[in-house]
């Protein structure tokens, strides 16, 4: 396993990061520690969370399952300091969740609180803001993303507010480094800008949704990861389990994501699914399961921090795991990229 650096932090983390959005819906308990014992045997030193999860599915009842999972672990298992431990607070977008509305310095500090008790741990090493208050182009919301009516000033002011709780968690050792999520390159600046201008916590990550399929990152959001050194924590690295192989032949296996989302939040539909077969048969050209051409892809990439992994059961988490010793030669690279010319935006 390889490591890089967290940003401009000092702390080191696994270049494959163990997701865990499935831990309480689709696994139990013991399923769940089975996983974070198996990556962390694998030489993964790096869980990602948050207090929305688990979403599949996304309930009111299950919020903070997840987090109450890894906080059982944690306590069980006496290895708190083997892990770097990453969560989120939810920002708006489900009113219908504990918690939901705008991110603030106040929705800031009662989210980490109550996933610091949720997780039995006294900091959390990255707290991410899930989504920008003014809205996103994620999750297929780009086909009609318009931000004309976003006021610079208003973005700003919240930046700073939420910048002085993060600094104020620092200073407590409640958190260790603050990262973004579900950002666009103008919104990772202004953070970077206005920590600088306030001498307040720079944000030292960014995590959004990037697999061959979803390649939004690879322009303006690369250039901004380079010189703000803020790097990518990929999510939905094989795009919600389609990047598998596990849909080609037609058939729904039992207990995938797809028996419970259909159309995987808009990522299987009648474009996507001729590109994701073409992607999955270069890989079984090639001799390796599909699922480790896409996750040797994302960590070929210069802007990649680390590449979140997620699974239901320890033979598809081997196998992912396992995606940190390939290296994808030339004429591999060159046919994903006469692939993407034929399907540049499948979804």
């Amino acid at each position: 396993m390889q490591y890089t650096r967290l940003g401009i932090s000092d702390i080191e983390v696994s270049r494959l990061c163990l997701g865990s959005m499935t831990w309480g819906s689709q696994n139990t308990f013991d399923q769940a520690a089975l996983q974070i014992e198996q990556a962390l045997d694998a030489g993964v030193n790096f869980i990602d969370t948050a207090e929305m999860y688990p979403t599949t599915p996304l309930l009111a009842d299950t919020f903070g399952d997840t987090e109450r999972i890894i906080g059982r672990w944690l306590k069980q298992s006496g290895r708190r300091h083997d892990v770097v431990l990453a969560s989120k607070v939810l920002g708006n977008g489900r009113d219908d969740l504990d918690g939901g509305g705008d991110i603030t310095a106040a929705k800031f500090e009662a989210s980490l609180h109550a996933s610091l008790e949720r997780l039995g741990t006294d900091c959390i090493d990255l707290y991410q803001l899930h989504w920008p208050n003014r809205g996103s182009y994620h999750f297929r919301q780009h086909w009609h993303y318009d931000p004309s009516a976003q006021r610079t000033a208003d973005v700003d002011a919240h930046i700073v507010d939420v910048l002085e709780a993060a600094d104020a968690a620092v200073k407590a050792g409640k958190i260790r480094t603050l990262g973004l999520s579900n950002e666009t390159a103008w919104g990772t600046q202004r953070f970077t800008h206005l920590a600088e201008q306030h001498g307040l916590p720079r944000v030292v990550s960014i995590q959004n949704e990037y697999n061959l399929l979803v390649r939004h990152f690879d322009t303006d959001l690369a250039e901004v990861s380079h010189h703000e050194n803020v790097g990518l924590l990929a999510f939905t690295p094989l795009a919600a389990g389609a990047l598998s192989g596990k849909y080609d032949d037609g058939e729904l296996p039992a207990g995938s994501r797809r028996t419970l989302n259909d159309s995987l939040n808009g990522r299987w539909t009648d474009y996507s699914r001729e590109a994701t077969r073409r992607y999955n048969a270069l890989a079984r050209e090639h001799g390796m399961e599909p699922a480790l051409l896409a996750l040797a892809f994302c960590l070929s990439r210069p802007f990649m921090t680390s590449v979140i992994i997620g699974a239901t059961h320890p033979q598809q988490l081997a196998i992912n795991l396992s995606a940190a010793d390939v290296t994808l030669s030339d004429s591999v690279l060159d046919a994903i990229a006469a692939i993407r010319r034929d399907h540049a935006m499948p979804i």
